[in-house]
């Protein structure tokens, strides 16, 4: 059975497992005071969202959100991070996550849920195909 929820002090560990493999997929590494921040973020639930999908019991994927605000609409929502253990892909958490930050967002009157990935990322573009528009934008970035 699949839940989605908020992340709970006994996540902590499988959050940060999960955390680590989403990092390590996009080639980041954080130190230990980041990921204590994000968890402290994600517990005080103010800026920073999180949600987790259990499978049977167990935490096997992440989603981290954020509102901001818009100069084109109402308030936007941001889902900044979004990760699958990767004996779970397929069974519908990555989905599930996805619908639950939507309806999260519709819920304090956002105007639209959006999320950028890598253009070589495939698999979880056959996902995000299924579920949103590509709107063909392109990211930038500048490092400081």
């Amino acid at each position: 059975m699949l839940r989605i929820g908020k992340l709970t002090s006994a996540d902590r560990p499988h959050w940060e497992t999960l955390f680590r493999g989403y990092n390590d997929f996009y080639e980041r590494t954080l130190t230990p005071q980041l990921y204590d921040r994000a968890w402290d973020e994600f517990r005080e639930d103010v800026r920073m969202h999180a949600f987790g999908a259990k499978l049977d019991g167990e935490l096997v994927g992440i989603a981290h959100f954020l509102i901001h605000s818009s100069t084109t609409a109402t308030d936007v929502c941001y889902l900044q991070d979004l990760f699958t253990a990767p004996q779970a892909r397929g069974k519908g958490a990555g989905r599930a996550l996805i619908e639950a930050v939507t309806e999260w967002a519709r819920a304090r009157d956002c105007s639209r849920v959006y999320w950028s990935t890598q253009e070589s990322n495939t698999a979880a573009r056959l996902l995000y195909d299924k579920v949103a528009a590509n709107r063909g934008f392109i990211l930038y970035q500048i490092d400081l």
